[in-house]
């Protein structure tokens, strides 16, 4: 008989992860999702309890996780830590942030603080977590975090926008450099997401409308929606994709 081929797999039995902003919302749905499929799960954010209970809970259910409470805006704290730890080969750069506001009213000190978080932040904590896996010979999957907003633009969005830009750009760079070394990178791209920090947004009736006109499955997006993502680009089922983005959005971006 002739062999069939075998779908690659999606486990993540012997890996470690690491998760930014792990402490609520998006960052805990994935850390979950990544212990799910068997990795070691390192859940990162600046407020100990709420990861220690992100962790403990894990536990509970027979997973392997532990905490690390860091500011990643600390870049030389952050960058210290991760060069302490074992190295990682799952990274989700996941911690950012947002003030929307109509482009003549952003002032400096929003500008300064979602760009201080989403770009700066991120591409330091990315760089620290990669040159960890590089000294160590350890290849794997950076997965930054991005958003349907890194490739459209929109009302009261240029400062988030911006930096999401931003990130998908030196994503692809990263990638193209990191490949010698079996280091993958790839971004991932949610529409608007049912959130602590997106919550109140959604209270503002006519904004919660204009959101659903556009996303043509008619419906926000649940963190439950990004899970199976980010282990696809984790596993080795992603294993021959790098410098992309996995667009999670609805349909927003189709037209």
């Amino acid at each position: 008989m002739t062999a069939l081929p075998r779908t690659p797999s999606f486990r993540l039995d012997g890996r470690r992860a690491l998760v930014t902003g792990a402490g609520r919302g998006i960052g805990a749905a994935m850390a979950a999702a990544l212990a799910e499929a068997g990795a070691h799960v390192t859940l990162c954010a600046r407020t100990e309890a709420e990861i220690e209970q992100g962790a403990t809970a894990l536990r509970a259910a027979g997973h392997a996780a532990d905490w690390l409470a860091l500011d990643v805006t600390d870049i030389a704290g952050f960058a210290e830590a991760v060069a302490n730890e074992e190295p990682y080969s799952i990274f989700v750069n996941n911690a950012g942030t947002n003030r929307p506001k109509p482009f003549t009213d952003v002032p400096v000190e929003d500008f300064d603080f979602v760009m201080g978080l989403n770009v700066r932040a991120a591409f330091f904590a990315a760089q620290a977590v990669t040159r960890r896996m590089i000294a160590a010979g350890v290849k794997g999957s950076i997965i930054n975090i991005s958003s349907q907003m890194g490739h459209v633009g929109g009302a009261n969005r240029s400062l988030y926008c911006a930096s999401k830009w931003a990130m998908e750009g030196f994503s692809k760079a990263m990638a193209i450099e990191l490949a010698p070394h079996g280091i993958r990178v790839n971004t991932l791209c949610p529409t608007f997401i049912e959130t602590p920090l997106t919550k109140p947004f959604f209270e503002n009736a006519a904004f919660k409308e204009s959101v659903l006109a556009r996303i043509k499955l008619g419906r926000l997006g649940t963190v439950e929606d990004l899970m199976g993502a980010v282990v696809f680009l984790a596993s080795d089922a992603s294993a021959l994709m790098t410098g992309s983005s996995l667009v999670v959005d609805g349909g927003w971006t189709a037209e």
